[in-house]
C-alpha cells in the first residue's frame, strides 16, 4: 500500500515543556486516521510540524516516498488548522475564486467542490451571513480544491451544533469514499469512532496507541445473561474457553468473550444445557470504554 506521511520519533520542545515525544508512525493512502487525545496532548503541534509551521525539535517526517521537498509535497496536501479566514463581503464563490489563484489551480472544480459541502445553493451568498457550520464546510471546499492526496483537518467540528457536526462528519465520509486519504486530530471519541479507520491515541505528547479503530475495539464483546439456573451456567461459562472474565451482581451475569460467538448460537448451546436464559445481550467494549484502560494504565 502507497504511503503517504511517515513521521519517525519526532519531537517538540517549548521551552521545558515536551509538547511531543518520540512520536512514530505511518499513514498508508485511502484510509481515514484520528489523532486523538485531551486538549495540551499535542494533536494540534503534530499537524503544525507535518505542515511545517511548527520547527521541529528532533526527529524527522516524510511525506510520500520521501524523495520530494517538502514544500512541494504540500502542494498534495490540503489542511485546516485554523478557523476558517474569508473575506466577509465575498461571495463563496468569490473566495473559493481567490483561493483558486492562490494555489494556481483552475477554477471549473469550484461548483463541484460546493456541492460536496452542501453550498452549491448558496455559492452568490456573502460569507458573513454564513453560520459557523457553513464556515467550516466552505474551509473545507477551499481545502480540496487542489484535489490533495490527503486532507488534514484539525477538530472539524469544534463549537458546532448537533446538526452543523453531523454534517462534517458525513462530508468527511463522502470525502474518504472518493478516496482522499485524512488524517484528522479529535479531542472526541465519539468522532474517532464514527469517522475513522485507524487512530493514533496521544497522552501528554506520547503515543499510547496506534493501530486500527476495529482492532483497538476488538475484544470480542460480553454476553449480559440472566436465569434462574445461575449456578448452573456460571459452571458452564468457567468450563467453556470461550469465556474469559466472569462477573455477578445484581442477578445479572457479565460473561466476556475470547473468541466470536454470536448470541442465537450461545441461546441454542444454553437450550442443549437445559438453562434457560430471561435475559440475553450480547455487548461490544466501546472505543470509550477501550480509551480509559489504555489511559488508566499510563502514570500521572
Amino acid at each position: 500500500m502507497e504511503t503517504i506521511l511517515t513521521l519517525q520519533n519526532l519531537s517538540k520542545k517549548f521551552g521545558l515543556i515536551k509538547a511531543v515525544q518520540n512520536l512514530s508512525f505511518t499513514i498508508e493512502k485511502g484510509n481515514v486516521y484520528g489523532i486523538l487525545g485531551p486538549n495540551g496532548s499535542g494533536k494540534s503541534t503534530t499537524l503544525g510540524m507535518v505542515l511545517n509551521v511548527v520547527n521541529k525539535t528532533s526527529g524527522n517526517f516524510h511525506w510520500f516516498d520521501g524523495k520530494v521537498a517538502v514544500h512541494n509535497a504540500l502542494k498534495k496536501v490540503g489542511a485546516i488548522i485554523e478557523r476558517p479566514n474569508f473575506y466577509p463581503y465575498m461571495s463563496a464563490y468569490d473566495n473559493l475564486k481567490l483561493v483558486c489563484k492562490i494555489k494556481n489551480v483552475p477554477t471549473d472544480r469550484i461548483d463541484e467542490k460546493l456541492e460536496l459541502v452542501g453550498l452549491l445553493e448558496r455559492k452568490y451568498s456573502s460569507f458573513k451571513t454564513f453560520s459557523l457550520g457553513m464556515k467550516q464546510r466552505l474551509a473545507i471546499a477551499s481545502a480540496l480544491l487542489n484535489d490533495p492526496e490527503i486532507l488534514i483537518l484539525d477538530e472539524p467540528t469544534n463549537g458546532l451544533d448537533p446538526q452543523g457536526i453531523h454534517q462534517i462528519r458525513e462530508i468527511i465520509k463522502k470525502i474518504a469514499a472518493k478516496g482522499t486519504t485524512i488524517l484528522l486530530a479529535s479531542h472526541l471519541l465519539d468522532e474517532v469512532e464514527k469517522v475513522c479507520s485507524h487512530v493514533v491515541i496521544l497522552r501528554k505528547g506520547e503515543k499510547i496507541y496506534s493501530g486500527r479503530v476495529d482492532e483497538m475495539v476488538a475484544s470480542q464483546g460480553f454476553f449480559e445473561l440472566k436465569t434462574d439456573q445461575e449456578n448452573q451456567l456460571l459452571s458452564y461459562l468457567q468450563n467453556n474457553n470461550s469465556f474469559g472474565k466472569i462477573k455477578r451482581q445484581d442477578g445479572l451475569i457479565t460473561a466476556f468473550l475470547t473468541a466470536p460467538m454470536n448470541a442465537a448460537d450461545f441461546n441454542q448451546q444454553m437450550f442443549k444445557e437445559g438453562i434457560v436464559l430471561s435475559h440475553l445481550v450480547q455487548r461490544k467494549e466501546s472505543l470509550e470504554e477501550q480509551f480509559l484502560i489504555l489511559t488508566k494504565n499510563q502514570s500521572n
